[in-house]
């Protein structure tokens, strides 16, 4: 199970907490705008949450191609691996945008969406939905493509699902207690998932489906009016040394939380200001 115990909740810290809780206030007010105007406002952060999660795993696919295919996503006949990322995220973020109030965190709900997240993906169709049977460790590429190395070993196949469940187990406990705030079991629980990579592919994309949703479901109500995905593209490198700093020694007896949960917490109070 993992410690928690070594997460200090620091000055800086509160003041990310609570300019993020600020705005979940404010939103009240700024959420009773015209539906119009808000449905304006969900469209362009989709298409930008969109492009930006799929373009950070290689996609290179730009916002106005991800708007047109987005116009004609009822064809559902997709060219390219690109095309068929994209179309498998819209799907999955309408589906936790229409229904989040009655999804359970639970390692079924995670499955489902994970093969909604790749079904359009012909290569993916063999893993799709079930966790990894092959070691996925994060490798480096040069400009060619060739692997440089291994940049962060995840889990391994026999350990992944153990480890989800003490993660599902461990989210739910906390959030059903209230003994932590949401968005630090929300950042807990991602650099966790990343850090198993439960899925043979799909997991980054996954990820931030499901920071979505548990920020929704912990009553965060612009998140789909705000492009999480987009400031994590802009960040990109920050990003991913913030979740290594921390993966490194996730599993100790004192793991680092400090520099991925200070970052995730900017991101979010960044994101809400483009709203």
């Amino acid at each position: 199970m993992l410690n928690i115990n070594s997460l200090h909740i620091t000055p800086e810290l509160l003041a990310l907490i609570a300019a993020i809780d600020e705005f979940k206030g404010a939103w009240k007010a700024i959420g009773r705008l015209a539906p119009e105007k808000l449905q304006r406002m969900q469209k362009v952060a989709t298409i930008e949450s969109i492009g930006s999660s799929t373009r950070i795993e290689g996609s290179k696919l730009s916002d106005a191609e991800v708007e047109r295919l987005l116009l004609n996503i009822q064809i559902q006949q997709f060219d390219s691996r690109d095309e068929q990322e994209v179309a498998g995220y819209s799907g999955v973020m309408q589906t936790i945008f229409e229904h989040y109030q009655h999804m359970d965190l639970s390692e079924s709900l995670i499955k489902h969406l994970h093969r909604d997240l790749l079904r359009y993906s012909t290569k993916d169709e063999w893993h799709r939905g079930n966790y990894k049977q092959l070691p996925n460790h994060v490798e480096a590429f040069d400009a060619t493509g060739k692997s440089i190395g291994i940049v962060f070993e995840t889990a391994g196949p026999f350990d992944t699902a153990p480890r989800m469940q003490q993660l599902i187990q461990l989210s739910n406990e906390l959030l059903s207690k209230q003994l932590l705030h949401p968005v630090l079991v929300n950042a807990i629980f991602t650099v966790e998932f990343l850090a198993i990579h439960p899925f043979q592919d799909g997991n980054g994309r996954l990820s931030r489906i499901l920071t979505n949703l548990l920020l929704l479901q912990s009553g965060y109500l612009y998140t789909p009016y705000s492009s999480l995905e987009a400031v994590i593209e802009q960040q990109k490198q920050a990003y991913y040394v913030a979740l290594r700093q921390t993966q490194n020694n996730i599993t100790s007896a004192s793991p680092n939380w400090q520099p991925w949960i200070l970052f995730f917490c900017g991101l979010y109070v960044y994101s809400s200001k483009t709203c």
